[in-house]
């Protein structure tokens, strides 16, 4: 057993399991399908009724918002569904929208229609767009301003740096792409069990690579806990790949020990265990919404169509709502303020919002 001192003590953790309906398990999971959400006619219908409005009224889509995009059966549900994310499993997949009947235009207000019900949209880049595209650009990983999402490489577990985040599946790989979710609570309750002594190496920070997408008056890392636990709840924000490119680019930064390491590494080695994580294919139209501060998202390696026309292609949001948890005042170096409603996102200098339709 490695005994090495911490750098930096601990901060606040819990004092043993914690339970509850976001402690759960991949195999479990699987088995169920509450956590699918597919629209009904009626949802369909309204779906359909307020893309035709909105675009009748010539408002840009930056300015979408729920009064603007009038759901008057799915919207209460999609209310329902935040309480879920933010309470309780932390997850969910809203299923049969039919994508391929509108353009991308129309899909976007779809989606950014739907978000609005969840939260205001920030920024997921420094060049300030509030619809992402993931979707492989042709760029090198080893570009130390490339972000994993731009290539067709797997993405280890992470949490982005918003409360939600969404997915909407435009168009799937010829091969590969899985989608991989798992519990942080799970995470931390099975390192408990399994090695004590490793678990409050969760709750130390940790420098993370921003990857050149700088705030002004910011170092080009931030330093953060995988895990914080304030007021009875258990927060993370995680990215393994981006703390490992800080210790390899930013050689002034204390080195991690083997403790840390160690720590690190059964952490990921939990979570790509195939009874804590769940799998799910994506299919075309599939909205998947996961609350950061509970979920770490992966996916795998993906080989596209030769036709670039058919390369996979998803939409993404991230989102912040007013109603939610609040987060300690360290997180705030990473998400500008710990706010409710006014926080996460890339925020760098003359930034500019925009909604862009197609990859950049």
């Amino acid at each position: 057993m490695n005994t090495a001192p911490l750098a930096t003590p601990p901060l606040p953790m819990p004092s043993g399991p914690i339970t509850g309906p976001a402690a759960w398990y991949g195999t479990d999971m699987a088995r169920r399908t509450d956590w699918i959400h597919t629209f009904t006619s009626t949802e369909l219908a309204e779906l359909d009724a307020a893309i035709r409005a909105f675009e009748a009224s010539g408002t840009p889509l930056i300015e979408i918002t729920e009064a603007s995009f009038a759901l008057p059966t799915l919207g209460p549900r999609l209310k329902a569904i935040l309480r879920e994310l933010q309470d309780g499993r932390g997850f969910v997949l809203l299923r049969g929208f039919e994508v391929a009947r509108y353009s991308r235009a129309q899909a976007a207000t779809a989606y950014m229609g739907i978000g609005a019900y969840f939260g205001r949209p920030r920024s997921q880049n420094a060049k300030g767009h509030v619809l992402g595209h993931v979707k492989d650009l042709g760029l090198d990983i080893n570009d130390p301003n490339v972000r994993y999402y731009q290539t067709t490489r797997r993405l280890h577990y992470h949490t982005d740096s918003v409360d939600i985040v969404g997915l909407l599946c435009l168009k799937t790989s010829r091969e590969g792409g899985e989608s991989f979710i798992v519990s942080s609570t799970t995470l931390f309750n099975e390192m408990l069990a399994r090695r004590p002594d490793l678990a409050p190496a969760l709750f130390v920070p940790y420098a993370t690579d921003r990857r050149g997408e700088i705030p002004e008056g910011m170092q080009p890392w931030f330093d953060l806990p995988p895990l914080s636990w304030l007021d009875g709840k258990l927060s993370g924000i995680y990215a393994r790949q981006y703390i490992d490119s800080a210790q390899k680019n930013f050689p002034g930064l204390p080195r991690l020990t083997r403790w840390h390491l160690e720590a690190l590494d059964l952490y990921d080695a939990l979570a790509n265990d195939p009874s804590v994580h769940l799998q799910m294919a994506f299919l075309p139209g599939d909205m998947q919404f996961v609350h950061n501060h509970q979920i770490l998202h992966s996916r795998n390696d993906f080989v596209n169509w030769p036709e670039p026309e058919r390369h996979r292609h998803l939409l993404r949001l991230w989102l912040c709502p007013k109603e939610a948890r609040r987060l300690p005042e360290a997180w705030s170096q990473r998400y500008g303020s710990v706010t409710p409603g006014d926080r996460g996102g890339i925020v760098v200098r003359g930034m500019q919002l925009k909604v862009p339709l197609e990859a950049e």
